[in-house]
């Protein structure tokens, strides 16, 4: 796993970091992914996260998380990978409002790290093509995104 952590604000300290970098690689190899997908995480402010929610989904608020991925649906990267076996897999970007998350923890009676983990995986699953749009594709979302969190130890 590669992975990138942009916390330039110093929204989480470097224990959470650790702990964020533990929960990806336990999601990485519960959704077998290959050890050499990378994948960034940005942690950021309510505002900025308000901020790009506006300009790049037409959505004037804040969010929790908002996911870029790299090869969304694209049929170019199966190609590449054919030729080149040991190509890295880029997932994306996760843009995370650190505050949204606190905010989400207190309302849903959570503690912060079961919320932060619960919007990592769920950035991760978006990332890896899973969504909740139709209620037949978020049965899978999210009952797969329990079954991480709960093997992991963050059960509702």
């Amino acid at each position: 796993m590669d992975l990138e952590i942009y916390n330039d604000d110093n929204l989480i300290d470097q224990t959470r970091e650790n702990w964020v970098k533990d929960i990806v690689q336990f999601t990485f190899n519960k959704l077998d992914l290959k050890d050499n997908t990378q994948l960034s995480i940005h942690f950021v402010t309510k505002d900025k996260i308000h901020e790009i929610n506006k300009e790049y989904r037409d959505t004037d608020r804040a969010t929790d998380v908002i996911s870029f991925a790299i090869n969304d649906g694209e049929d170019s990267l199966d190609y590449l990978e054919a030729q080149i076996p040991d190509l890295p897999v880029d997932l994306g970007d996760l843009f995370i409002s650190v505050e949204i998350v606190d905010e989400h923890a207190k309302d849903y009676e959570h503690s912060f790290d079961r919320e932060l983990g619960y919007t990592i995986v769920h950035g991760i699953l978006h990332l890896n093509g899973y969504d909740h749009i139709k209620p037949e594709e978020e049965k899978v979302m999210i009952g797969l995104q329990e079954k991480i969190l709960s093997a992991y130890g963050l059960e509702k």
